[in-house]
C-alpha cells in the first residue's frame, strides 16, 4: 500500500510528458545513438581539448564519444577479453581507447557502479519508477520532484519505456548528462562544443 504522499509523488511522475530539459541543457546531436547490447557508460576527460568523453561498453566491444559534438572519436570491436566488461575488474574498469587509450574508466550499468546525481548549480537527476519496470529520468533544480511542477522546477526528459534502464548520470565536470539504456545513448551539454 502506497501513502498518500506516495500516491501524490506517483501520479505527478506519470502526468508529466516527456519534455525538453531546460537551460543551459542542450541535446548532443539528435540526442539517441543507437548502440546495441550497451552494457554500460563511464566518463573520461579529452587530453587535448578538456572536454568531457563518454566510454561505451557493449556486447560489441568498445566506443568512446566526445560529449559535446556526440563525435565517436575510437572504436574497438575486439577488447581483449581479460579487460573487456568492467566485471572482469573489482573497481568495475575498462582500459580506455583512443585519446585515453590505457587510462581506467569506471563504468556504471548492468554491473554496477554509478554515475554522479549531482551537478554544480544544484542540479540533480533521479531515476523513477512509477509504472515499474519502465524507468524515468528526471532532471531537477532545488527539490526536485517533491515541489515544484513539472517544466519549472524538474523535468521528465526521458522515458526507459522501450529498453532497460543501464546508467543516468553527470559527468564527474557536471557539464554533461547521459542516459544509457540497453540499445542507445542520451546525451546533454551546457557548454558551447565550439
Amino acid at each position: 500500500m502506497l501513502t498518500e504522499y506516495q500516491q501524490q509523488l506517483r501520479d505527478r511522475c506519470l502526468a508529466a510528458p516527456v519534455m525538453p530539459a531546460p537551460e543551459p541543457w542542450q541535446p548532443v546531436l539528435d540526442n539517441t545513438t543507437p548502440v546495441g547490447g550497451l552494457l554500460g557508460i563511464g566518463f573520461a576527460t579529452h587530453p587535448g581539448t578538456g572536454h568531457d568523453l563518454v566510454m561505451v561498453v557493449s556486447t560489441d566491444g568498445h566506443g568512446l564519444f566526445d560529449a559535446f559534438t556526440g563525435e565517436k572519436i575510437a572504436r574497438d570491436r575486439d577488447p581483449d577479453p581479460e579487460t573487456s566488461t568492467p566485471d572482469c575488474h573489482p573497481d568495475l574498469v575498462c582500459p580506455g581507447l583512443g585519446p585515453i587509450a590505457g587510462v581506467p574508466v569506471r563504468i556504471a550499468g548492468l554491473f554496477g557502479g554509478g554515475l554522479h546525481r549531482g551537478a554544480p548549480g544544484a542540479w540533480t537527476v533521479d531515476v523513477v519508477s512509477p509504472e515499474w519496470p519502465h524507468d524515468r529520468v528526471v532532471l531537477s533544480t532545488g527539490y526536485g520532484i517533491h515541489k515544484g511542477q513539472a517544466g519549472e522546477t524538474w523535468w521528465h526528459v526521458f522515458d526507459a519505456n522501450y529498453s532497460e534502464l543501464r546508467a543516468a548520470g553527470f559527468s564527474p565536470s557536471g557539464q554533461t548528462l547521459a542516459v544509457a539504456t540497453s540499445s542507445d545513448l542520451s546525451l546533454w551539454t551546457r557548454r558551447d562544443p565550439h
